[in-house]
């Protein structure tokens, strides 16, 4: 197997038709005709991942988030982007990426959310892909098989997701509750309050999402329904790498894929305030 057939199976499951526009997704760092015979899985291009598919000897890291998402004119030793480029040209390790283009894919980001807590969802703003028969597009809701409370469905939400120093914050609208009634739900892995408009809209009693900021969720709240959870943006995308990884060992096979369970959340602790 070659890193170009990596590309082309990566290709198939997450177009780069899905991709948005300001983004960057594919082979960052690599030789196309390189053989692959092992590939780590992992949230960030950070130097804990690098490090680990170095020392693990394995032939590609593939991560959900870009090296270089807004370009760069530099790959030099002066920083630790180009650091990490010259280790793993040494090591002879590859590096690609798949973003939005997985965010929106039938198997991806967003649908491995809504999977994790029970439910298969439809997208924000279905489309079709070209590619399969399945519905595509950013974010997933759809109405639980039973009501539950937004208490209890936090507390869905915290098992499901993997433990970091982060946890979940839950925020209930204006004069209401951990008792308010849950029946519909949106999810949306990583940054989502460009959604709370959205979510809103679609009629949502709560929405899951990440690194939602204080002042558009209050401002949100304040007006009503969706309650949010926010948890944090690798553990709500995390969720995504068991099913890339069941996809790639069934389309690759000879091709050994792990994950990467570390914890690349910048927040080493989360301490209550005590005044």
């Amino acid at each position: 197997m070659l890193v170009r057939d990596v590309m082309a199976q990566m290709e198939r499951m997450y177009p780069a038709a899905l991709q948005e526009s300001w983004d960057s997704n594919g082979l960052i760092v690599g030789e196309p005709n390189q053989v692959v015979e092992s590939i780590l899985l992992a949230v960030d291009p950070v130097p804990q991942t690098v490090e680990q598919a170095v020392e693990g000897n394995y032939d590609m890291l593939i991560t959900h988030h870009p090296l270089y998402l807004r370009g760069t004119n530099s790959v030099s030793c002066t920083d630790y982007k180009g650091r990490m480029v010259h280790e793993l040209i040494r090591a002879n390790v590859s590096l690609m990426n798949a973003h939005t283009n997985a965010d929106a894919a039938a198997r991806g980001v967003a649908w491995s959310l809504a999977h994790a807590l029970g439910f298969e969802g439809t997208p924000f703003e279905p489309q079709e892909s070209q590619k399969t028969t399945q519905l595509v597009g950013l974010g997933r809701y759809a109405d639980l098989e039973e009501e539950t409370t937004l208490g209890e469905f936090a507390a869905r939400v915290a098992q499901a997701l993997p433990a970091g120093p982060h946890g979940i914050y839950v925020g209930a609208p204006y004069g209401a509750d951990g008792s308010m009634p849950i029946k519909r739900v949106a999810v949306s892995g990583g940054a989502g309050d460009s959604f709370l408009q959205k979510v809103r809209e679609l009629g949502t009693d709560v929405y899951v999402t990440a690194d939602l900021r204080h002042h558009p969720a209050s401002e949100h709240l304040s007006e009503g329904k969706p309650a949010l959870i926010s948890g944090s943006h690798w553990a709500t995308e995390w969720l995504w790498l068991p099913n890339l990884q069941d996809d790639l060992q069934a389309a690759l096979p000879g091709v050994q894929v792990d994950l990467s369970r570390t914890c690349t959340e910048p927040w080493q602790e989360h301490k209550r305030t005590l005044g």
